[in-house]
């Protein structure tokens, strides 16, 4: 498979290694696999235009889901021509973006533009919705889109024989570093569905997976190992937090003080531990868990 893949550093809010897009360099063209956010397309032109590549020249860009920081400039590329392979349950979020940014807004209020700049709507012809199992033709490459839910029911990883583009179900773990982290947001969050997931991406067989937050990893088993208990240990620190009555600003600061014990015993400095928490503001992980637990009592 004559192809290279290169991990493109989007410095998103001027911290190194927070969201990374890949640029695969397939045999009949370039393809891009996240956009990252709005905010953060000038950095991914200047990166693409280093490996001699402008947005004209990319005619093909897969996203895992529609968080902003995995396809916020969707739109913008679904405007230059470029066809957006997407799940279908986000792929009408991509062509008409308003209910992302109000959901957002909410969140972020006077921060929205800083964090994640314009969200602009795909023209529909430019967006593939994309099933379980279909696949994309895309440069020469064909690539294989697994429906993996659990971080979001909208979440795909691009397998490309034993390469996965993972996007967040694989966690978040940041180069030449052991330390997992879990990204858990609302309002999608669920844990069972989670543990399926990485079952599935386990039977897999793959080599070499490619997280959005950040990079390559290829000690496969040992990272899915890691990760797996972890969900699980989350939870039931959350849990046991909401059923001692603990009110939930409390609870954040607990869920963070837990996290940087163990970003500690892993023997991470407080740069790396900045970083991380970037890349997963730990706060966004107590609501996304906070609110599986109530969906899951009443059912």
């Amino acid at each position: 498979m004559l192809m290279n893949i290169h991990t493109l550093d989007l410095d998103h809010q001027q911290i190194p290694q927070s969201i990374a897009a890949f640029l695969v360099q397939a045999p009949d063209g370039p393809i891009l696999i996240e956009t990252g956010p709005g905010a953060t397309l000038p950095v991914l032109t200047r990166q693409l235009a280093h490996h001699g590549y402008s947005p004209a020249d990319i005619k093909h860009v897969l996203v895992t889901h529609i968080h902003f920081d995995h396809a916020g400039a969707a739109g913008w590329w679904a405007q230059q021509g470029a066809q957006v392979y997407v799940h279908h349950i986000g792929a009408p979020h991509l062509i008409d973006p308003s209910k992302l940014i109000y959901s957002a807004t909410r969140i972020y209020g006077a921060m929205m533009d800083t964090l994640w700049g314009e969200l602009l709507p795909a023209p529909a012809a430019r967006v593939t919705a994309l099933h379980d199992g279909d696949l994309i033709e895309a440069a020469g490459l064909t690539f294989r889109a697994l429906d993996t839910p659990g971080h979001a029911r909208h979440h795909m990883v691009y397998q490309l024989g034993d390469i996965a583009f993972t996007g967040d179900v694989a966690g978040i773990r940041l180069p030449n570093m052991k330390h997992v982290d879990v990204p858990a947001p609302p309002p999608e969050f669920d844990l069972e569905t989670w543990e399926t997931s990485i079952d599935r991406l386990v039977g897999e067989k793959l080599n070499t997976l490619y997280l959005t937050h950040f990079g390559r990893v290829d000690d496969v088993d040992e990272h899915f190992q890691q990760l797996r208990p972890l969900l699980t240990e989350s939870v039931a620190f959350v849990e046991a937090a909401v059923a001692a009555g603990v009110e939930r600003e409390a609870l954040v600061r607990q869920y963070e003080a837990w996290n940087r014990e163990r970003s500690r015993i892993n023997q991470l400095s407080e740069d790396v531990i900045t970083r991380y928490e970037t890349a997963n503001p730990l706060f966004m992980s107590v609501d996304g868990i906070m609110r599986y637990l109530r969906k899951r009592s009443q059912a």
